[in-house]
């Protein structure tokens, strides 16, 4: 019972986390296409204004006439809206969710005992310690070399050295599926305290300038937008650590550390090149269209390096009688019968799908049940090679191969 109420938990967070995280990465992407694209304004009333930049758009039906004031507006407005909540609803929902799905049950989805044998207790404080010591590195880079001469790219650099030394441990230290996400939400917790410790404060202390009467410091506008330019690099990245949860080829991988690097890596330059192809269009420098090649040609290098090898009718063959310990011996017509399944399900498969625990309310310690889910145990051991999870009870490639011969020999539990 506890599971079914978990994955109603899961459901719903997961859902709320979604709809939140498409609130602020499309307010973001909007603001970063918003600023790359204003003009000079023209009219004089405008300048006089201290106006900066203008935007004309159409959509919807109406036009828009977005305006950006350099530094200040003259008069603030009596309604002024504030972009934070989607940044703090999308961090608590997928923090919620990283809990519930990952920390709650650390034990069976956090620690690969192959990797790192430690006790759930510590392994869910490293990670929490993931998300708070890179926010704390990160934010000293920031803040010691961000305003120096060729900042941006010394910045650039020992943030990306950050992020991949962050992977290779996550991944040496934890589950693949679990590192992967981990080190999404490492990224995605700096997005966020970006927001809530920098770009909000430094808005709250120009308005109270405003309001106050006295000048206004750009230094807080130069510092909320150095973190909002990172936000949108981190975007693609994250999203990739998220979704590759789903995509056992990935976090799988003996080098999933590299994988997963290579991968953010390919994000960061395709958003690279959509940030810089709205002031190709305004003539402000040469297309962009290198950044999007790299991001292509290296997301197609990481397909063809992890495709998996074909299998051979001989190598399957050896795996079998490796398992049987002597030469296979089919059932009734030649076919895998349910008899040479049986022991591989009983001391890999039951103690989490068997009848004290039935793990998503799949049992597998009957014919009838292994018939029902037969398609998912393939799916599951043979081709995603996520169950067990983690390995946990040490299923070998060659019992997969048993699982394997079985399926496509026609799945008999007869």
């Amino acid at each position: 019972m506890e599971s079914y109420y978990l994955d109603w938990a899961n459901l719903l967070l997961r859902w709320v986390h979604v709809i939140t995280a498409i609130a602020w990465i499309g307010s973001s992407f909007y603001f970063v296409f918003l600023d790359s694209s204003l003009t000079p304004p023209v009219d004089e009333d405008l300048k006089r204004q201290g106006v900066s930049g203008e935007l004309w758009a159409v959509h919807g039906g109406g036009f828009y006439h977005p305006v950006k004031f350099n530094v200040a507006p003259p008069k603030l407005p009596s309604h002024l809206h504030w972009f934070y909540w989607e940044s703090y609803s999308t961090w608590l929902s997928g923090f919620a969710l990283f809990t519930v799905s990952y920390l709650w049950s650390a034990s069976t989805y956090l620690i690969d005992k192959s990797k790192m044998d430690w006790a759930p207790a510590t392994a869910i404080a490293v990670a929490l310690a993931f998300l708070v010591v890179f926010w704390l590195l990160y934010d000293l880079i920031c803040r010691t070399l961000g305003q120096r001469k060729n900042g941006d790219v010394i910045v650039g650099t020992l943030v990306f050295l950050l992020v991949c030394l962050a992977s290779w441990l996550a991944c040496h230290w934890f589950a693949g599926r679990a590192a992967f996400l981990l080190v999404g939400a490492m990224l995605a917790t700096s997005m966020s305290a970006s927001v809530f410790f920098w770009i909000i404060p430094g808005q709250k202390k120009v308005i109270a300038a405003i309001k106050a009467g006295q000048p206004v410091d750009p230094v807080h506008g130069q510092r909320g937008k150095q973190r909002s330019v990172h936000n949108t690099y981190f975007t693609l990245p994250v999203l990739f650590a998220m979704l590759s949860g789903h995509y056992s080829f990935t976090y799988n991988h003996p080098q999933n550390w590299l994988v997963l690097i290579v991968m953010m890596f390919a994000g960061a330059a395709i958003r690279q090149f959509f940030v810089l192809r709205h002031g190709y269009k305004l003539g402000r420098h040469g297309h962009p269209w290198p950044y999007a090649l790299a991001g292509v040609l290296v997301i197609v290098a990481a397909i063809v390096w992890l495709r998996p090898a074909p299998a051979t009718t001989s190598g399957l063959t050896n795996a079998i009688n490796l398992v049987a310990k002597e030469p296979m011996n089919t059932g009734p017509g030649g076919q895998f019968g349910y008899e040479m399944l049986q022991p591989v399900l009983a001391q890999r498969c039951y103690s989490c799908h068997g009848e004290q625990v039935q793990m998503k309310n799949v049992r597998l310690d009957s014919p009838a049940l292994v018939k029902q889910h037969g398609a998912n145990i393939y799916q599951q051991v043979v081709l995603a090679r996520a169950m067990p999870m983690n390995n946990a009870t040490g299923l070998t490639d060659a019992e997969r191969q048993l699982i394997k011969q079985w399926f496509e020999a026609g799945a008999r539990t007869d």
